[in-house]
């Protein structure tokens, strides 16, 4: 595979890009409630973007007609903004990408409207801790297995979730999709190796029960087979040495999550030590 490393200067711009979608996931998550339809929020998705100067990159990628993702309960990803009202109960993943001085951000978050249920509210919990446990292992003389492994560990094994095998992780930069593939599951050792300046974008995409999933006929919503819910969490980070540069802000979305009484929270916020 062809890999793309950064400057750090490019790394500094490509910070302010992943920036922008942490700043536009947080500024939906303080407007998130029962009654709004997923088709108001990617409008507003839309706006917020065009005023920060920035293009939304899903939008006519491939033909995919919106500027979000927004993939709600048993829909895995790729979900189409539409008509339908959330309700309590719901639990909504949005993933963003934007073009900020030609360069890509690309990142996710999973909500839950309401309280969902405890078993729901676990599977965000191990998804989102997984995510981290990924993030620890993408250091520079790891291998990409070594992140796949470490989510996989964490979920799969350890809590029995379905990891989704047809969709992956990706290199990050001037395009939305660059190599290597980080496939959230894996052997430990295995895949290419982790050098200084690579730009990831890792994405555990979990399912409460099979892993198994399929596609609408509008090419393009993933749902699980067997109705059951997925979770999708979504950083951008930088190899470095002894520790991976994340370059989105979760804490922002959190404190607006908090702060909206419609929304439920994890009992861990804090990546894992």
């Amino acid at each position: 595979s062809m890999m793309i490393y950064k400057t750090n200067d490019q790394v500094e711009l490509m910070r302010q890009s992943a920036l922008l979608v942490s700043k536009t996931l947080t500024e939906i998550a303080g407007t998130l409630k029962p009654g709004i339809t997923t088709l108001s929020i990617d409008r507003k998705v839309g706006e917020f973007i065009k005023d920060h100067q920035a293009i939304p990159s899903f939008l006519n990628y491939n033909g995919y007609p919106f500027n979000s993702c927004i993939s709600v309960n048993d829909v895995v990803v790729h979900g189409f903004p539409g008509p339908k009202e959330l309700i309590e109960g719901d639990i909504i993943t949005i993933d963003i990408g934007v073009i900020l001085n030609g360069w890509h951000g690309d990142h996710a978050y999973t909500f839950a409207i309401g309280d969902p249920g405890e078993e729901v509210m676990k599977l965000i919990q191990v998804t989102k801790e997984s995510l981290y446990k990924g993030i620890e292992k993408a250091v520079a003389g790891n291998r990409i297995g070594d992140i796949a492994f470490a989510i996989q560990e964490h979920t799969e094994r350890k809590n029995g979730y379905g990891v989704v095998r047809e969709l992956v992780g990706h290199g990050l930069g001037r395009k939305l999709h660059e190599d290597p593939q980080v496939p959230n599951y894996g052997k430990r050792g295995s895949g290419p190796k982790l050098k200084e300046g690579l730009v990831l974008a890792i994405e555990p995409m979990i399912n409460m029960g099979t892993r198994d999933v399929y596609t609408e006929d509008d090419g393009w919503t993933v749902r699980t087979n067997d109705g059951k819910p997925s979770v999708h969490f979504e950083h951008d980070i930088c190899v470095r040495k002894g520790k991976a540069d994340i370059l989105s802000d979760y804490s922002i979305i959190e404190k607006a999550e908090k702060t909206n009484p419609n929304l439920f929270t994890q009992q861990i916020l804090q990546p894992l030590n």
